[in-house]
């Protein structure tokens, strides 16, 4: 009988991956969830358009398809935890989450960072689109220990990340960057 190497998954006892938001291009600090998601609930939006009065045989309006929106997802209910070291809940975690609804600001681009979602496979380039914390728990003194946090996330094309002025799209009516200078 071969002993398993330290590196070999055990199948009976699996190692826990935690849940990631982690900073694209090292804009701000990762997030990691002290306790994984219970689920997580994705929405997509596909847009049709319709005209008045352009009608077909049924008399029903015509459509045009014009483009998806991008997927946005929730993660709902996430405990963030600090009783047992007694440490503030804020310092810990909160405040680094809260990172994610402010700017940052980066030579000329001010807007809040973005993220890659990951739990065990890397699922999604996104930006947090709101932020919702409860604080629950609190020492005598005040200090909050525990803390409830819903994270509303939208999809951004990773392809196309916002950098400022620079952009990857290749349409055929975009017109080219120029810098703004003194000569301008």
């Amino acid at each position: 009988m071969t002993t398993p190497s330290i590196n070999t998954p055990n199948k009976k006892s699996p190692q826990l991956v935690k849940a990631k938001l982690k900073a694209y291009n090292g804009e701000a600090e990762d997030i990691e969830l002290m306790f994984n998601p219970t689920d997580i609930s994705f929405a997509r939006s596909v847009k049709w358009e319709s005209k008045q009065g352009n009608r077909g045989a049924t008399l029903l309006p015509k459509v045009n398809f014009s483009g998806v929106d991008p997927y946005k997802f929730t993660l709902k209910q996430l405990l963030f935890d600090t009783y047992e070291t007694k440490k503030s809940v804020m310092t810990e975690y909160v405040n680094k989450i809260k990172k994610g609804v402010e700017t940052i600001d980066r030579e000329d681009d001010k807007r809040p960072p973005v993220y890659i979602f990951t739990w065990g496979q890397e699922y999604f380039h996104c930006v947090i689109t709101s932020l919702t914390y409860n604080l629950t728990m609190f020492l005598t003194d005040g200090t909050p220990v525990r803390a409830m946090v819903d994270i509303a996330l939208q999809e951004v094309d990773k392809n196309n990340l916002p950098k400022g002025k620079d952009s990857k799209s290749k349409g055929k009516d975009r017109k080219p960057n120029r810098s703004l200078g003194p000569t301008d």
